[in-house]
């Protein structure tokens, strides 16, 4: 019997379900999974998830007390809320799943170390080992640093919103667990720069990106994983087939798995190590300097941050007046 491409793809592929809908991770059964801001306030929104948000809600309350006010309680359930959603998905993965950083520490190193350890404190206290935690992080500068001194103390983390080498060399220099290339937003850059519909999937600039970080990584023998993110078709996916993981959102899942045919690996660690690449040494100066030169990654990255901050402030919102709701 021929097998679907999504079956071909975890031969080769960590196979990740990019979604904050638990539904659709009991669906796809994939071994980790991640999320962000934008999906967890999409998915506080949906009627199934409530309960999930009343509870947070209930329980910031609770530990605060009945003289609290609103906006601490809505605080404290903000705090809490993505952890919630990360223990129901643990519940079905049997991997790691990634819980974000406030996007507004992403130029705080200080801020961002404080988080990322109230974070795991949150799962360990729930029983969960930082084993099976990823903090995810914006791969800014300051970002990087704060991953490294969370790696250090055996916490690990994603480094996400990434467009260029020098975010990810600056990310293996620094020993960081895993990395998230945006492949679909590089893509969505290029279209609107050079004004073209489309690229056909071999030159995708999205996926030439995230195969020049693999390969960088194979060559010079990183540890850091590479897990391309953002996709918009499947034609991005099937052109990554053989990275380390890709996080996959669920409508994609589905196409996948609805598609017959062959499925070839594209990257392969074999093919890296014979390449010729030049090895670049990333201090704050160099990178400083590559990200000014790369328009699109300096573009994107200000971009997701923006994203993401808004998407949480419109979080703290939908929290406000659910509480007020519950307590009216």
């Amino acid at each position: 019997m021929a097998k679907n491409l999504l079956e071909q793809l975890r031969e080769v592929t960590v196979v990740v379900a990019d979604t904050g809908d638990i539904q659709a991770i009991e669906t796809f059964k994939p071994r980790d999974a991640t999320t962000n801001p934008s999906l967890i306030t999409a998915a506080a929104q949906m009627p199934q998830y409530q309960g999930i948000v009343d509870d947070t809600l209930k329980g910031a309350r609770a530990t605060l007390g009945a003289a609290a006010s609103a906006a601490e309680v809505v605080t404290l359930a903000f705090d809490r809320l993505a952890v919630s959603f990360g223990l129901k998905i643990l519940e079905i993965i049997e991997g790691r799943v990634s819980t974000e950083v406030d996007a507004r520490l992403s130029y705080d190193t200080e801020g961002t170390i404080a988080k990322g350890r109230d974070l795991i404190k949150q799962y360990e206290a729930a029983g969960i080992s930082k084993e099976r935690v990823l903090i995810k992080i914006a791969a800014t500068w300051e970002g990087i640093q704060a991953a490294a001194v969370l790696e250090k103390e055996g916490i690990h983390t994603n480094l996400t919103l990434l467009f260029g080498l020098h975010q990810a060399i600056a990310c293996a220099e620094n020993g960081i667990t895993l990395i998230s290339p945006f492949v679909g937003r590089i893509l969505d850059w290029y279209k609107k720069d050079t004004g073209r519909d489309s690229y056909a999937p071999t030159e995708d600039p999205g996926v030439l990106s995230v195969t020049e970080i693999y390969n960088y990584y194979k060559k010079f023998g990183y540890k850091t994983e590479v897990m391309g993110a953002s996709f918009r078709n499947i034609g991005e996916i099937t052109e990554l087939a053989g990275s380390d993981l890709l996080t996959i959102a669920p409508s994609l899942l589905a196409e996948l798995q609805s598609v017959e045919g062959d499925l070839p690996r594209k990257l392969d660690p074999a093919n890296a190590v014979n390449a010729t690449i030049e090895k670049i040494t990333v201090d704050k100066a160099t990178f400083d300097r590559m990200h000014e030169e790369n328009r699109m990654a300096k573009e994107k990255l200000a971009e997701g941050i923006d994203g993401f901050a808004k998407a949480l402030e419109a979080l703290e919102k939908l929290l406000s007046e659910r509480l007020a709701s519950l307590e009216a």
